[in-house]
């Protein structure tokens, strides 16, 4: 649902070339979308086979005819539907990361400080490199979205930090 979203609300911004939608995603919101090519590649023929999109040829000299994706009026209403749908709910999958926790009793506690630990150090890296995203000039949506992931992360570090020096005491009191 939010890859469709995605793709939606990029043809809607505007007609676009299905390497145009993917540059786009790659460099303005790589950081909070992880789609590959062929995945929008396969949501543009879907939405198109579904008549929220529509593409017709767009040729350019001598060089071969590119198919210009557009959104459809059928595309705009279920746009709006899906918006409204991902921005009032809760998602309520299961992340990985929890369920890995439900079983940590089932590694040693020094291996699982050391796996939190390292998840530790890759989370701050990560809020390093979106703390310094330059500002989106196109719209405030990207940087809510990027400030939205900071503020997870941010959450995320003071759990595992908190986690790390209660597993630290555990170790102490079972080596005593």
């Amino acid at each position: 649902m939010e890859r469709e979203l995605l793709i939606l609300g990029l043809l809607k911004a505007q007609s676009q070339h299905g390497y145009k939608i993917n540059e786009f995603i790659e460099k303005n919101l790589g950081r909070v979308s992880n789609m590959k090519k062929a995945t929008a590649y396969s949501i543009l023929k879907r939405l198109e086979k579904e008549g929220y999109a529509q593409s017709s040829p767009d040729q350019e000299g001598n060089r071969p005819a590119k198919l210009v994706y557009s959104i459809t009026e059928k595309g705009e209403k279920r746009f709006e539907k899906l918006l409204r749908e991902v921005l009032s709910s809760t998602d309520e999958t299961t992340p990985a990361f929890e369920i890995g926790i439900m079983f940590i009793d089932h590694d040693s506690a020094r291996d699982a400080l050391a796996y939190l630990a390292a998840r530790l150090d890759h989370i701050e890296r990560l809020l390093d490199s979106y703390r310094s995203a330059p500002k989106h000039p196109n719209g405030l949506g990207v940087d809510l979205a990027i400030d939205r992931r900071i503020r997870m992360y941010e959450a995320d570090r003071e759990w595992l930090k908190e986690t790390l020096a209660y597993l630290k005491k555990q170790i102490e009191a079972d080596s005593n």
